[in-house]
C-alpha cells in the first residue's frame, strides 16, 4: 500500500529530476557553445541568451507543478487508509535512501528514513515516558543488536526460513533488536546517532550480555558508534562483550573507487563534463565506502568526489571487546585469484579481514577470530548456514 507521503516524496524527486535534467542539458549546451571549434572560434552569441530564458522558464513551470502537487496531497491525505507498509515498499525506500538518502534528508523529503531500533518489526519508543517492562516485555537480559548494510531493509535479514538473529535467539536466548537507518548519510553521522540510541536503550533495560552483529556498512557504523560513545562517556561500551563483522569493508570497496574514476574521466573533457554530475548523484554513505571512512574529520575538509588518498585516522579495535571478522570469497580455495581480485563480489577479502598495506591501519583480529567463507558471495553471508555455525561458535565462547 502506497502512502500519501510516498506520493509527495516521489513527486519531489520527479520535479527535482526534471530540474536536474534541465540543468544537465543547459550545461551541455553551454559547454558546446563556448568550446573553441576547429579554428579557435566559439559559437557564443544571442542564441545562448535565448536558450537561458527557455531553460529558466522550464524551471519556473516545474516549481509551480511541485507546489501544486504538495498542496493537493495535503488536502487528500486524511482520506487515505492507514495500511501497514509492504515488504516491497520498505525494500524500495531502503534502496532509494542508500543511493540518495543525504539528498532526501537535506530537502526534507518524506521518503528519508529516520534511524530507529526495532523489536518484533516495530520501532522502539525510547522517550523518557516509556517504562522498561513495556519496551521489550520478554527481554532476556541478553541483547543482540543487528546493524544492516547499504540499501537494506529489515526484512532482508531473513531468507529461506533462516535468520542469523533468530537462530541466535533460539540457541542462546538473545533478544534481537534491529537497527534501521538511512544508509545514504555519512557513516560518522549515522555512527553518532547509533551511539545515542544504544545509550538510550541500555538505560531502559537491564543488560547482562551484549553482542552487536554488523553486516557490511553496518559493521563500519558499529565501529564509528563505539568511537563516539567513548568520546561522550556513554555506558554501553562497558556492557558490549562481542562485536561480529560480517562482510564489512573495513578499508573500503573497489566499486566506489571505480565510480570516482568515472567522475574524473568525464570531467576531463569539456563536452562530457556536464555528465560528471550523474555519478555524483551517489550518496555520502556510498562515497564513504571508498576507504571505509568512520569519522567526521576524515571527510569534513574534503570534496568527497575528489580523487584524494586514504588519509583516514587509524581506528584500532577496542582492546576490551572481543572482535570477530568474517569475509566471503567467490573463490573455491585459498589463494584463488578470485580471492584477491573480487573477494565476495563486493568487498575484497583483505578489507573484510581488516588487512592493510599500512601497519597503522591494520585491524588486529586474532587468527582464531577470523573466518573465510569459500564460494560465498556478499549477499549469501546473510543466510549461509556455515557462516551461522561460525557465528554460533564465537557466541558460545566465554
Amino acid at each position: 500500500m502506497i502512502h500519501p507521503s510516498d506520493i509527495k516524496g516521489i513527486g519531489q524527486l520527479a520535479t527535482a529530476g526534471v530540474s536536474g535534467i534541465t540543468d544537465l542539458v543547459a550545461s551541455m549546451h553551454k559547454a558546446i557553445d563556448q568550446t573553441p571549434g576547429l579554428f579557435g572560434a566559439t559559437t557564443n552569441g544571442p542564441f545562448g541568451a535565448i536558450s537561458d530564458i527557455v531553460y529558466q522558464s522550464i524551471h519556473n513551470v516545474n516549481n509551480v507543478v511541485r507546489d501544486c502537487m504538495d498542496t493537493i496531497i495535503e488536502q487528500i491525505e486524511p482520506f487515505f487508509d492507514k495500511h501497514p507498509p509492504s515488504k516491497e515498499r520498505d525494500a524500495l525506500i531502503a534502496v532509494l535512501n542508500g543511493v540518495s538518502g543525504d539528498y532526501l534528508l537535506t530537502h526534507k523529503n518524506p521518503l528519508a528514513l529516520p534511524m530507529t531500533l526495532n523489536y518484533n518489526g516495530e520501532p522502539l519508543s525510547l522517550d523518557d515516558h516509556t517504562h522498561e517492562t513495556s519496551l521489550i516485555p520478554e527481554f532476556s537480559g541478553k541483547l543482540l543488536v543487528m546493524a544492516h548494510g547499504l540499501c537494506m531493509s529489515l526484512q532482508q535479514w531473513q531468507r529461506d526460513g533462516h535468520s542469523h538473529a533468530q537462530a541466535l535467539s533460539n540457541d542462546f536466548g538473545y533478544t534481537p533488536v534491529y537497527l534501521h537507518y538511512n544508509t545514504g548519510l555519512h557513516i560518522s553521522t549515522n555512527g553518532r546517532a547509533f551511539a545515542d540510541l544504544l545509550e538510550q536503550l541500555i538505560q531502559k533495560i537491564p543488560v547482562n550480555d551484549f553482542v552487536i552483529l554488523g553486516y557490511s556498512m553496518g559493521g563500519l557504523l558499529t565501529r564509528s558508534a563505539y568511537y563516539y560513545a567513548i568520546s561522550c562517556g556513554y555506558k554501553w561500551p562497558e556492557l558490549l562483550r562481542k562485536q561480529i563483522f560480517l562482510g564489512t569493508p573495513h578499508h573500503g570497496a573497489p566499486l566506489e573507487r571505480g565510480g570516482n574514476w568515472i567522475n574524473l574521466l568525464l570531467e576531463s573533457s569539456p563536452y562530457a563534463a556536464p555528465f560528471a554530475k550523474i555519478p555524483k548523484i551517489r550518496s555520502s554513505g556510498i562515497t564513504d565506502l571508498r576507504y571505509g571512512t568512520l569519522l567526521d574529520e576524515d571527510w569534513e575538509e574534503n570534496d568527497r568526489f575528489d580523487n584524494i588518498p586514504d588519509n583516514r585516522k587509524p581506528m584500532p579495535l577496542p582492546e576490551k571487546i572481543q572482535s570477530y571478522a568474517i569475509g566471503g570469497t567467490i573463490g573455491d580455495n585459498k589463494g584463488h585469484i578470485k580471492d584477491r581480485l573480487f573477494g565476495d563480489g563486493i568487498v575484497p577479502l583483505e578489507s573484510a579481514l581488516g588487512q592493510h598495506s599500512k601497519p597503522e591501519q591494520c585491524l588486529a583480529f586474532p587468527e582464531s577470530h577470523q573466518w573465510i567463507g569459500y564460494g560465498i558471495n556478499h549477499l549469501n553471508l546473510l543466510y549461509n548456514k556455515s557462516v551461522y555455525e561460525k557465528i554460533k561458535q564465537w557466541c558460545a565462547a566465554p
